[in-house]
């Protein structure tokens, strides 16, 4: 029973966490992106005391019940393990590699002390994750999503609609295709290995629930020395031959107990010597857990959202990022140092993101972090998904009102880029679409017939990018947004 229930509260979040990642329309979030918040290191980055202290009770009353429901990369072991290998009683005891496994603990916990970026954010399961499920899974996702509006629209239907498929970084996909083989490589082998020797949250909770309260315990009385509660637990960490189960790792996935014809091991607080006792202990167990873990098993009805989109009937040639001396953090970040500590780039804004703006980065600085460009899109003032969903408040929820008036940018004039200049015509797309007003057009001249030219007032610009994105000018446009390495409110 205990097994059961830990299966379907951990198949929930896990498809539910998923789905966050796939989600083009951005009303999953609404719904469920607390899931993404109740994450260990997102919490404790995001400062959320509340979430942090019930993570680390819930560790102490019940084990690391965390790793095996809640944590998206633990389940997706899991899965893999079990489609990859039928075979139900084929692991062994392994004994735990503390070197390795506190090593990497300590080099993760130093690497986000000093914002090494790069080494936190690859190590972290749940960022990793993320970035497999929004670069690997998703084009999936929206491949089948455009073969349902491709029948749709055959008869006449609007309950689907065509996305565009993109790669929005080949850094960032070949990390997060490496991430994968090598976890499928691990899971397919032993089982549990990578969250038992490598994670650093699961060895961080692993010294808390070497004291837990409730977890699995031998009854030697009843115990035939059998060993089929070494070969089906997926963690390696129960000594059939000597009674013992390592705590530090022990996922209290429920398999041993499922898998003990004896029924001398119980999810018990204490164990009884008389096996009656033990059965009555263990239905008691089984209540608590149950109640601590029906949370997480909440679902509502998801409400449909339409999106709009920009178009054209064109063919342009694609634009090519300028060479910013200063990168954009979006709205809400308040500055480059900030954002850079607090994200551990799970890519989660980027996949909310309606208008395309925001991109995984390339540059070793800000490695696999978001960036914003604005070649297919610009920041639009009365969007503020990127902060909505957030886990680790590298984003800070902001309202449109805030929005508006943060300046993370101001646009730069290129006169050599611009079509004014080069073809002679008239222009001013880069006034027109200005929703700050911060952009006029001045004459060269004092000719009835003289053309004008844009003038950027950059104490009320806020580096929205509209400019940027509609001015015509190709490959690079006229006018670009510099970013400021501190936010200011205007």
């Amino acid at each position: 029973m205990l097994r059961k229930i830990r299966r379907i509260v951990a198949i929930i979040c896990f498809s539910l966490i998923t789905l966050l990642f796939l989600d083009f329309t951005g009303t999953l979030h609404a719904w469920f992106g607390w899931l993404a918040k109740i994450q260990l290191v997102p919490a404790i980055l995001a400062v959320n005391v509340g979430i942090i202290i019930f993570l680390l009770l819930f560790t102490l009353l019940f084990g690391r019940v965390y790793c095996s429901v809640i944590c998206p990369m633990g389940v997706f072991q899991d899965i893999i393990s079990r489609i990859t290998n039928r075979k139900k009683y084929r692991f062994k005891y392994l004994r735990s590699l503390k070197w390795l496994r506190y090593s990497v603990l300590v080099i993760f916990c130093v690497a986000l002390i000093a914002g090494i970026t790069m080494v936190f954010s690859i190590l972290e399961p749940y960022s990793a994750y993320g970035r497999i499920a929004s670069n690997l899974f998703a084009p999936i996702y929206v491949g089948i999503n455009n073969f349902f509006a491709f029948i749709a629209e055959r008869v006449d239907s609007y309950a689907f609609y065509s996305v565009e498929v993109k790669i929005k970084s080949v850094v960032t996909l070949i990390v997060a295709a490496s991430t994968f083989v090598i976890i499928g490589v691990l899971a397919w082998r032993n089982g549990r290995i990578y969250c038992n020797t490598i994670c650093p949250v699961g060895t961080f909770l692993g010294l808390i629930s070497r004291f837990s309260f409730f977890k699995p315990r031998f009854n030697e009385s009843n115990c035939t020395n059998c060993g089929l509660c070494e070969k089906a637990c997926k963690a390696s960490c129960i000594n059939s031959k000597e009674r013992k189960i390592d705590y530090s790792r022990c996922v209290a996935c429920m398999n041993c107990i499922d898998n003990c014809k004896q029924k001398s091991i119980t999810y018990s607080l204490k164990v009884k010597t008389e096996k009656v006792a033990s059965e009555k202990q263990t239905d008691g167990s089984r209540r608590n857990f149950l109640f601590w873990t029906a949370a997480f098993a909440a679902t509502s009805a998801i409400k449909a959202q339409s999106t709009k989109v920009d178009g054209g009937l064109a063919i342009l040639e694609d634009k090519k990022v300028p060479n910013r001396q200063t990168q954009l953090t979006p709205p809400g970040s308040k500055g480059i140092d900030r954002f850079s500590k607090h994200c551990i780039s799970c890519q989660l804004c980027v996949t909310a993101c309606p208008n395309n703006v925001l991109h995984p980065s390339s540059d070793l600085s800000s490695f696999m972090q978001p960036e914003m460009r604005f070649e297919s899109g610009y920041c639009r003032p009365e969007c503020t998904k990127c902060s909505e969903v957030c886990p680790t408040g590298a984003i800070k929820r902001i309202d449109t009102t805030e929005k508006s008036s943060t300046q993370i940018g101001h646009a730069v004039y290129i006169r050599r880029n611009c079509v004014v200049r080069q073809d002679g015509v008239s222009c001013g797309n880069c006034a027109r679409h200005c929703p700050t007003g911060a952009i006029h057009m001045i004459k060269n001249g004092n000719s009835a017939n003289a053309l004008e030219f844009p003038v950027v007032d950059k104490e009320i610009c806020i580096g929205c990018g509209s400019c940027e994105y509609h001015c015509p000018a190709r490959p690079f446009s006229a006018i670009y947004v510099e970013g400021h390495e501190v936010h200011r409110i205007i």
